[in-house]
């Protein structure tokens, strides 16, 4: 089965094709990094208008490259929730007209059920069940994977996301948008000992997260000494004893929730899964307890179209899409645990 993947949840636009039985056979991507850079975040209004400048393009681009045809395709999948609406409406208008067009079912995917299963875009990939870790700007998870729409959430936690407190750590040190991958690199700077951030919660016994606290602790910290003081070797130790912080707990949780289940697999995937510290620490950890990691290119670790098109693949495949009633909807907010088999939204 060939489906057409299109990703317009937030500030990329992507658009793929994949194939169950070739694999992926194209995929484009178009970071509204630089759009969104002089406003320090996301502005919504100009993420959904530059979704509607890009993704034609883009699309006809992904055809062109995969050597498909619109009527050679099975089904056109798209990211329904969650995610901005307008930015949302965008995809899920283009994916509906095309596949009423050309007779094909329009499927609507989950957004972080699409980076759960990106991990299955490698040579190297998982075999369910396994223990999912969801790192990501809006979203620290953990999930026990029994199959395609079969997720029972572990943990989750109970304030900012680690991919928001590395943004938001990133705006105190004065990091240019996009903050995360900025603080990253920094933090390759600093001095391994010179300062020991909090680990928030990581002996609470269970599996809950919590990294608000972490981000007052830095600012604290910055405070303490100074503006004058906060020298850029200050700055990248500060950053490495936070991204150290974060990833002890990850990591901590996520090995926690391998014991608790007996699953022996973990993927890591999201925006912050391409986080190199992290990669290392948890590869050592599997290794150390006879377990396996596993992770997505990085390419595919941020939002993209790939992912929406292998899951859209996977639903239609294992009949896990269920029919709609003919129109279509996006879904802003939409907990991934509200997904129940065999779910996915088909129009």
């Amino acid at each position: 089965m060939r489906v057409l993947g299109i990703e317009t949840s937030c500030d990329e636009t992507g658009a793929a094709v994949y194939d169950t039985e070739a694999g992926l056979l194209a995929h484009a991507l178009h970071s509204q990094v630089a759009l969104h850079a002089p406003f320090g975040g996301v502005v919504p209004e100009l993420a959904s208008r530059d979704h509607v400048r890009h993704l034609v393009p883009l699309v006809r681009e992904v055809l062109d490259a995969s050597g498909t045809k619109m009527h050679d395709l099975d089904a056109i999948a798209y990211t329904e929730g969650p995610g901005l609406g307008g930015a949302l409406l965008v995809g899920a208008s283009l994916a509906n007209a095309l596949a009423f067009a050309i007779g094909k079912p329009a499927i609507g995917i989950h957004h972080l059920e699409g980076h759960l299963l990106s991990p299955l875009l490698e040579e190297r990939r998982p075999a369910f069940p396994f223990v999912a870790l969801l790192v990501s700007g809006g979203h620290s998870q953990l999930f026990e994977v029994r199959g395609v729409g079969e997720y029972r959430l572990l943990g989750d936690t109970l304030d900012d996301a680690a991919g928001e407190a590395f943004d938001k750590t990133a705006k105190l040190l004065g990091l240019d948008y996009p903050g995360g991958p900025a603080l990253a690199r920094l933090a390759e700077r600093g001095r391994k000992g010179v300062l020991t951030f909090p680990r928030p919660m990581l002996d609470s016994g269970d599996l809950a997260m919590s990294f608000s606290g972490l981000k007052t602790a830095v600012l604290t910290e910055i405070r303490r000494r100074g503006a004058a003081g906060l020298g850029e070797q200050d700055k990248a130790d500060i950053g490495l004893a936070f991204q150290d912080a974060v990833v002890d707990v990850l990591a901590t949780k996520a090995m926690r929730a391998m014991r608790e289940t007996g699953l022996r697999q973990l993927v890591v995937a999201g925006g912050v899964a391409a986080n190199r510290a992290l990669r290392a620490r948890l590869q050592n950890e599997t290794a150390r307890d006879g377990s396996e990691v596993f992770f997505p290119d990085p390419k595919f670790c941020t939002d993209n179209g790939a992912m929406i098109a292998l899951a859209g693949a996977l639903r239609l495949e294992g009949g896990r899409a269920s029919a709609g009633a003919g129109a279509f909807e996006v879904r802003p907010r939409w907990p991934l645990v509200e997904m129940t088999r065999p779910s996915g939204r088909v129009t």
